[in-house]
């Protein structure tokens, strides 16, 4: 059986970090010990894209954690009509370089769209057994 959790925030700026604050929560309290950086990193730039291109004013945003076995899928929803730009970074802009990162971090990443607003979604393969979310080393006995 899969294990869900998900959290609404804000649209303020101390939501990128709530986010992500969310996500390592979410990780540790599932035993999922690796990717911590990347899964961190990449809810980290989608939240905030969700923050600065996405959610209208007074809207909140949505981020959802999926894991089943060994794949950790993350969803990023929100409710604005701004859609993700796939084009590679500028070197000399100093923005545009977090879906550029997303997309070179996560396992699989799109779009989906909705009325209104849109889930960005992301994957990961995990060391985790599936269906627990317990890592193989814990259940073996072994240490981490």
């Amino acid at each position: 059986m899969p294990l869900l959790r998900q959290r609404r925030f804000s649209r303020s700026r101390s939501s990128a970090r709530a986010a992500r604050d969310f996500a390592l929560a979410t990780l540790t309290e599932w035993h999922v010990d690796d990717r911590h950086d990347d899964i961190r990193l990449c809810v980290s730039e989608v939240a905030t894209n969700a923050l600065i291109h996405g959610a209208p004013p007074g809207r909140d945003f949505c981020v959802r954690f999926c894991l089943d076995g060994t794949t950790l899928r993350v969803e990023v929803r929100d409710s604005g009509d701004g859609q993700p730009v796939n084009r590679l970074p500028d070197i000399e802009d100093p923005d545009g370089r977090g879906l550029f990162l997303v997309r070179e971090l996560a396992d699989d990443f799109a779009v989906t769209e909705h009325v209104p607003g849109k889930t960005v979604w992301l994957v990961f393969k995990v060391a985790a057994v599936p269906g627990t979310g317990t890592p193989k080393a814990d259940l073996a006995g072994g240490s981490r």
